[in-house]
């Protein structure tokens, strides 16, 4: 059951991404570029999300167990620190660059994308490094 509703998540996501154009590397760019000719697409879908996160957070704060039955599991981390920043920042850098993020990425992977494919595999090469590197 956890796979499946696991599955309808992501594909429920994946949907959202394409409907609302954000696997689009241009438009994502296109909201990135405040000298040029600004699209702020992304911006009412970041409020979108935002809004569905914050009640969907505080939804679960108030529960100990998940609908499937398993415990909790919210982030209990407050402090920023140099690592957050850090990834932060190499992070907004490489979608600035790219336009992608992982979500999107994948979604473009699906689609056979050149882009998605050398993103997805950028993207590993850096979680390897993660777990390597102390």
């Amino acid at each position: 059951m956890r796979n499946a509703i696991s599955f309808a998540a992501g594909l429920l996501f994946g949907l959202g991404l394409i409907l609302s154009g954000m696997a689009d590397p241009a438009r994502v760019l296109g909201f990135l570029d405040l000298a040029g000719s600004w699209n702020p697409s992304l911006a009412l879908v970041m409020a979108g999300a935002i809004g569905v996160g914050l009640l969907a957070f505080r939804a679960g704060s108030r529960r100990e167990r998940s609908w499937l039955g398993l415990p909790m599991q919210l982030p209990t981390a407050t402090r920023i620190d140099r690592r957050l920043l850090t990834g932060s920042a190499l992070f907004g850098v490489g979608w600035g660059l790219a336009g992608i993020c992982p979500g999107p990425a994948l979604v473009l992977l699906g689609e056979g994308s050149g882009q998605g494919v050398l993103f997805v595999l950028a993207m590993l090469a850096g979680m390897l490094a993660h777990r390597l590197l102390p």
